[in-house]
Formats: structure tokens, C-alpha cells, sequence
């Protein structure tokens, strides 16, 4: 197997990356992080007839919902054209007349892309981690950033899903609309699905297997990740209870995220044919 050549990989993502700058894509998903995370640290608690923030856990706790609808949904709308836009225009075949091999391309579009959604998360979260931070403890800023980067893992999860869409679908339309497809099911049905399989058994079928599942959709990974950093944001799941501990553990879901950011992109890698 041929070595990577990292130059026209560093181009291709440079490209990408600066596109997102100059159409202010980046800007316009910071602003909304920034917006959602400030909205929710401040007033999230209005319903119980106060304002203000209160802890940096039930903050995390609200942020979690939040983000797993989000992010999501960003990174497969960012990423759903990548290779079959570029088929569409008429500009991959003129990228790959040059010396670039098909796995160059998917790693250099990739690489771009997450590095704008990933600019676009620290700039969003970490803004208002700043203004948090008076308010915040050692020990809290380091929970808060440690939610941060669970939040790009699960970004970039999402970005290798939609890169996979992208080499697999024929057109843009229905690249979108697997992506949409994508987003529905890990983040709405997928759990109900689980549920559903569990009420329906009466626990019988799936009830030990039920913490491996949840595995297998990267959304819940990110969650358990975070609902297990904290005591408090802890108490508030269910999921707690039915969880091992081992099975818990940071390095293993972390592990886990990284998997699903590989495995698509993998099979991105295999099936692009230049």
C-alpha cells in the first residue's frame, strides 16, 4: 500500500476549512451554540420560578439534549455533499486528474470539514465557558471542557456518517435525504426502538444486552459519556441504574466514539471510486 502524501491532503482540507470561513458557516453555527448554551445556562431553570445559572452540572445536563439534536444534524447537513456535490458540479473529476489518490480526497475533505465544525464548537461552548468562568471552579471548568470535547467526537461521528452518505448516494437529493434519514434514527428512533423491544418482552429479550445497544448509536455514547462525569447530572438519568460502571468508563466510550468516526470513513475510503 502506497504512503499517504500529506501535502495534497493539508490543501484539500485547507480548502474546505476556508470555504466554511468565508461563507461564514462557521460564524453562523458558533452564534448558535453560543445563543442555545447561554439560553440554557441562565434561564433553563425558569420553569421552576427562578433565573441564573446554578451548577455547571444541570447545565451539562440540559447541554446534553441539546447537543444530541444539534450536532447531529450539523455535521450530516455539512457533510452530506462532500464527494457527491463535487460529482454533481463536475469538480471531482477535474481534483482528480490531479496526483491525489481517492483516499487523499475523502481524508482531505474529512479533515477540513471537522476542522470547521470543530472551530465552530470551541468558538460556540468555549465562549461561554468564558463567561461562565467566574463562576466556575478548577474542577468545573475541567467537567465543562471535557463536555466540549465529547460534544466534537460526537460532531465528528456524525461528519463520518455523512461522508460515507455522501460516496454511497448517486445524487445530492438523495444523499440529503439518507442524511436526514440518519439523523432520525439515531437521535428519535433508535431508543424507542430499544424500549419499545424491552416493554414489549416485558424485559425478557435485550434487557442484559440493553447497555451494549446503546453502543451501537453513537448519540446515546455521547450521553452516557457524559451523564457518568458527574454525580449530579448522574441522578438525573435512569440510565445510571442500568449502566455497569465498567462499562462507563471514559477510555472505553471515548474508545467506542472513535470507532464510529473510523468505521464509516473507512468504508467511505473503500467504496469511492475515482
Amino acid at each position: 500500500m502506497a504512503m499517504l502524501d500529506l501535502h495534497p491532503i493539508a490543501v484539500i482540507a485547507g480548502k474546505e476549512f476556508w470555504d466554511r470561513i468565508r461563507n461564514r458557516w462557521v460564524l453562523a453555527v458558533a452564534l448558535v451554540f453560543t445563543v442555545f448554551a447561554l439560553s440554557i445556562a441562565y434561564f433553563g431553570t425558569a420553569q421552576q420560578g427562578s433565573v441564573g445559572f446554578r451548577s455547571i452540572d444541570l447545565t451539562i445536563a440540559s447541554l446534553v439534549s441539546l447537543v444530541i439534536y444539534l450536532i447531529p444534524l450539523i455535521a450530516l447537513m455539512l457533510g452530506f455533499d462532500a464527494i457527491v456535490g463535487e460529482k454533481e458540479r463536475g469538480s471531482l473529476d477535474l481534483l482528480l486528474t490531479l496526483p491525489v489518490t481517492r483516499v487523499e480526497v475523502i481524508l482531505g475533505k474529512y479533515l477540513g470539514l471537522a476542522g470547521a465544525l470543530t472551530f465552530s464548537s470551541v468558538a460556540g461552548f468555549g465562549l461561554v465557558g468564558l463567561i461562565l468562568s467566574p463562576q466556575l471552579n478548577v474542577a468545573a471548568l475541567i467537567h465543562y471542557a471535557g463536555f466540549m470535547g465529547s460534544a466534537i467526537l460526537l460532531g465528528m461521528a456524525f461528519l463520518s456518517l455523512a461522508v460515507m452518505v455522501s460516496v454511497l448516494a448517486l445524487d445530492r437529493t438523495r444523499a440529503s435525504g439518507l442524511a436526514i434519514a440518519l439523523w432520525f434514527f439515531f437521535v428519535l428512533i433508535f431508543d424507542l426502538l430499544i424500549l419499545g423491544i424491552l416493554v414489549v418482552s416485558g424485559g425478557q429479550f435485550g434487557g442484559d444486552a440493553f447497555p451494549y445497544l446503546l453502543l451501537l448509536n453513537p448519540a446515546d455514547v455521547f450521553r452516557v459519556l457524559n451523564v457518568f462525569s458527574l454525580d449530579e447530572v448522574r441522578t438525573l438519568y435512569g440510565l445510571a441504574t442500568v449502566f455497569p460502571p465498567a462499562l462507563s468508563h471514559p477510555a472505553l466510550l471515548c474508545a467506542v466514539m472513535a470507532a464510529w468516526i473510523a468505521a464509516p470513513l473507512g468504508v467511505a475510503m473503500w467504496r469511492f471510486k475515482p
